[in-house]
């Protein structure tokens, strides 16, 4: 007599970690066969720390009270997480456009999943447009131990996931590829210049001050800094919060922006 055996079906934890991976792999494939995105890496931070940074190193930053040069460093770091991971993410429009999320949202896999995978194949990228400004400070002579870029590097994972949770909002609502790509970088430009990546935001009021205290890289930064001058004198001058504020505020935030934008990615597609 024949029997029929069947296979147990795989646990629910094991095939959302499998999609996490699967997507996460995808986009570090496609990462590295894009030369756009490499080369993107060292002339971002060329340009942003090289001749930005440079003249305002050279013209404003002498009476600072603190190394000007080494406060830009980290701002470039954190916001080459930011804006790395958001342009990643960017892409999940045109995987709309091809059937390549509609595949995935026919399946039974939570919609998160996706997201979070999404973000994390962006990550990789992020984490190697590290390097690239840590190469231009090394040309500049601007350079942190090993300790505090181990550090950086330790958070680098929750900045990106703040990161991909706020450009998340924006693939759900816009269709184009294009114009998510522009409204990705309306979102991350802004951010470098009112968070203090590269000019202090102590003395920000009105508009200016409401809207670094709104924006996740204010606090992403705030928390970089406080760990890079723990125990150094320049300590009050260049860190706003207790680190532990600013780590409640990257989570809230992290966790608000990703069930909202999760929410509208889902509908639109289940509106094609």
């Amino acid at each position: 007599m024949n029997t029929i055996t069947s296979k147990k079906p795989v646990p629910r934890l094991f095939r959302e970690i499998n999609v996490v991976i699967t997507i996460l792999s995808r986009d570090i494939t496609l990462f590295f066969k894009s030369v756009g995105m490499l080369i993107m890496s060292l002339v971002m931070p060329l340009i942003m720390m090289g001749m930005l940074g440079g003249s305002l190193s050279q013209n404003m930053a002498g009476g600072l009270g603190f190394d000007y040069n080494q406060y830009m460093l980290i701002g470039m770091l954190v916001n080459m997480l930011f804006m790395t991971t958001s342009s990643g993410v960017s892409s999940l429009v045109e995987d709309h456009v091809t059937d390549f999320t509609q595949e995935m949202m026919i399946s039974p896999i939570s919609r998160y999943s996706i997201v979070i995978g999404k973000i994390l194949g962006s990550s990789f990228g992020a984490m190697v447009g590290m390097l690239g400004t840590i190469l231009i400070g090394l040309i500049m002579g601007i350079s942190l131990t090993i300790g505090q870029y181990l550090l950086i590097l330790l958070m680098a994972p929750l900045m990106c996931l703040s990161a991909g949770a706020m450009a998340i909002i924006v693939i759900g609502v816009i269709k184009s590829n294009k114009m998510a790509n522009i409204a990705v970088m309306l979102i991350t430009m802004p951010q470098m210049f009112l968070s203090g990546a590269i000019i202090p935001i102590n003395n920000s009021t009105g508009i200016l001050h409401l809207l670094s205290r709104l924006m996740p890289m204010t606090y992403c930064l705030d928390l970089t800094r406080a760990v890079v001058y723990s125990g150094s004198p320049e300590y009050a001058d260049v860190v706003l919060f207790n680190p532990l504020v600013n780590l409640v505020a990257i989570i809230s935030l992290t966790i608000i922006f990703l069930v909202i934008g999760t929410y509208f990615f889902a509908r639109s597609e289940k509106n094609r």
